[in-house]
């Protein structure tokens, strides 16, 4: 399940929309480049869930804002996927663990998973210090602070953990909206706030 070079890997879901913070790969694959030695492919490559091609990629991304209701075709490929050794970044950008998307998707992981699979995970939990040290924990977002979903900073992130390795990781923070800017715009932030998806890539290789 690897290739010689890192690829954003996108799911594509066929329900709820998952066509989502289309800037922010370009942005992780520059801080990739810029404060590692991983080699990159420079597109973002989209997969379909149910397809054979989710087995070639050791990361995927999968987002929305909307339902998630996996096929039958997507939750087999979706569960042998993460039991075989692949990781998932799931990221809610209603950041609303209320939401239409939060409720489903943590339904679709009970449902693949079991009860209880989907856990928090704590803030010294190794993925923050895979790279960067996060000693707080995930690092909160604008869209926490200022936005529509449930008002609330989610101090902590889920996780199914597999042979005691996170195989999907959750948020119901918005990274993606976080990173969905034009990557030559970070010149302008007095903290990189990419650093986080480096330690997600980072420990997703390594995992």
């Amino acid at each position: 399940m690897s290739n010689p070079k890192f690829t954003f890997t996108r799911l594509r879901y066929h329900s709820g929309d998952w066509d989502t913070d289309q800037r922010m790969p370009s942005n992780i694959l520059n801080s990739l480049i810029e404060y590692t030695t991983i080699p990159v492919n420079p597109q973002e490559k989209v997969i379909e869930l149910s397809s054979d091609d989710i087995f070639q990629q050791p990361f995927c991304y999968l987002s929305g804002h909307k339902l998630v209701q996996f096929d039958k075709q997507e939750a087999a490929n979706f569960k042998m996927y993460v039991q075989n050794g692949g990781f998932v970044f799931a990221d809610d950008c209603n950041h609303d663990i209320d939401g239409l998307f939060a409720k489903s998707f943590e339904m679709q992981m009970t449902a693949l998973f079991g009860a209880g699979m989907l856990k928090k995970i704590p803030n010294n939990h190794a993925i923050y210090n895979s790279f960067f040290k996060f000693e707080k924990g995930p690092p909160t977002t604008t869209f926490e602070l200022n936005g529509w979903g449930d008002d609330l900073v989610h101090d902590y992130l889920k996780a199914i953990e597999i042979k005691g390795r996170i195989a999907v990781l959750y948020s119901n923070k918005d990274y993606g909206c976080e990173w969905d800017y034009d990557f030559r715009n970070k010149r302008f932030l007095s903290e990189d706030n990419t650093k986080f998806a480096v330690n997600i890539v980072v420990y997703a290789l390594q995992a």
